[in-house]
């Protein structure tokens, strides 16, 4: 048994994508440099809860990345129906006992025995993608009709329905447009017609007129896109979170006003809205500066990069279009987050993906960086440009 579990490890080291784990390692453990910070206020005791916490899911997501490396996807794929139900049913959680409110949202399962909660959506964007990815590659590899107006409905409907159940479920928006985003950048990697694109967004637009002619949508709604327009509008309310996260940030300059030093940081709760969560962005600007800010940007730019480097080597386009999904997963919470903190885009409650706090995130990305590396493990050489990518358009 040790000796099988030695080789397993050695077969790891050999092959795995250790520079993604590197980076992915990196990047959580300053992001727990800025959680200490940001929950410093507490006292020793909440500090320690908050950045053991996120030790703990630092460590089950390494273990995860490491199992996740191993497995096969076309084998796992092969039980598809079994994610569909896993998708469906694992959402519908959130309607029994389990599920929990945070923010507005009924998001979270609380699950006894776990030190965290547990989002759903951040594990279905994980299968989503796998599913997704297998449906693309079916339309291009064995009916040859990418570009059809029924591959284009199907897809489409594939990824509306799972965000409506997750919407009736839950009421988060942010996390449901996280779903949109990546079947858009998905579609547009397969070769989807552009025309289907503009129809799609034509569509969209449509509907949000619709809504606001009819008065359907919410007025919390409304509000978080006026701000963006006016931010002397409602600066107690809805643009309370985003004009307390741009003070701190304009106060940290070029290099901060010091780690654990900051004056909005460290001024209590309050004083910045979610600061070990949604604007831990915030926290890191105020402290350490645009230099800091830099240096969080830079890190998940070459997370990101180097996922997109997989998917350019991949040997079979199911890979490639995992591997896209996951990045544009990257991509939609990181320019999100950062644009909710620089109060140019709406607050839509989501994380910076490696350094906001939350236990189930840091597993669920590790685990989506093992996939990853799976799959970088399969490419016969990762010098040599793959095939998957090309001609799809």
């Amino acid at each position: 048994m040790l000796n099988r579990l030695k080789a397993i490890l050695a077969d790891f080291i050999q092959q795995a994508d250790l520079v993604l784990l590197g980076l992915c390692c990196t990047a959580t453990l300053f992001g727990m440099v800025l959680i200490a910070s940001a929950t410093h206020y507490m006292g020793v005791g909440g500090m320690v809860r908050y950045v053991g916490v996120q030790g703990v899911a630092m460590v089950l997501g390494i273990c995860m990345y490491i199992v996740l490396s191993m497995v096969d996807l076309e084998a796992v794929m092969k039980k598809w129906k079994w994610l569909v139900v896993f998708n469906v049913v694992f959402i519908g959680l959130l309607f029994t006992p389990l599920g929990a409110s945070q923010g507005g949202n009924r998001a979270w399962l609380d699950i006894p025995g776990i030190p965290f909660n547990i989002g759903p959506a951040e594990v279905v964007k994980i299968t989503f993608t796998l599913l997704l990815a297998k449906q693309l590659e079916w339309l291009r590899e064995e009916k040859r009709d990418l570009r059809s107006f029924r591959s284009a409905v199907t897809t489409a409907g594939h990824a509306i329905v799972l965000m409506g159940w997750y919407v009736l479920a839950s009421s988060d928006m942010g996390n449901a447009l996280t779903f949109f985003f990546i079947f858009l950048c998905m579609a547009f990697a397969a070769g989807f017609a552009l025309r289907w694109f503009v129809l799609l967004f034509a569509g969209a637009g449509a509907v949000m007129v619709a809504a606001l002619a009819l008065d359907l949508m919410p007025s919390r709604v409304i509000d978080r896109f006026r701000v963006l327009l006016d931010h002397s509008y409602d600066p107690l309310g809805a643009g309370w979170q985003q004009s307390r996260s741009l003070l701190a940030m304009g106060a940290g300059g070029l290099f901060g006003q010091g780690y654990m030093n900051g004056t909005q940081t460290q001024a209590g709760y309050g004083s910045i809205p979610a600061q070990w969560t949604d604007f831990i962005f915030a926290v890191c600007g105020e402290e350490l500066g645009m230099v800091g800010c830099l240096a969080v940007l830079a890190l998940l730019t070459a997370i990101i990069l180097r996922v997109l480097l997989v998917a350019k080597r991949a040997q079979t386009s199911f890979h490639a279009y995992v591997c896209v999904g996951i990045a544009a997963m990257l991509i939609f919470q990181t320019v999100t987050n950062v644009g909710m903190c620089l109060f140019i885009m709406p607050v839509i409650g989501l994380t910076l993906p490696f350094f906001s706090y939350g236990g189930s995130s840091i597993v669920t990305l590790f685990m989506a960086m093992g996939i990853v590396s799976g799959i970088k493990k399969r490419c016969p050489d990762m010098r040599r440009p793959g095939r998957a990518l090309r001609g799809g358009r």
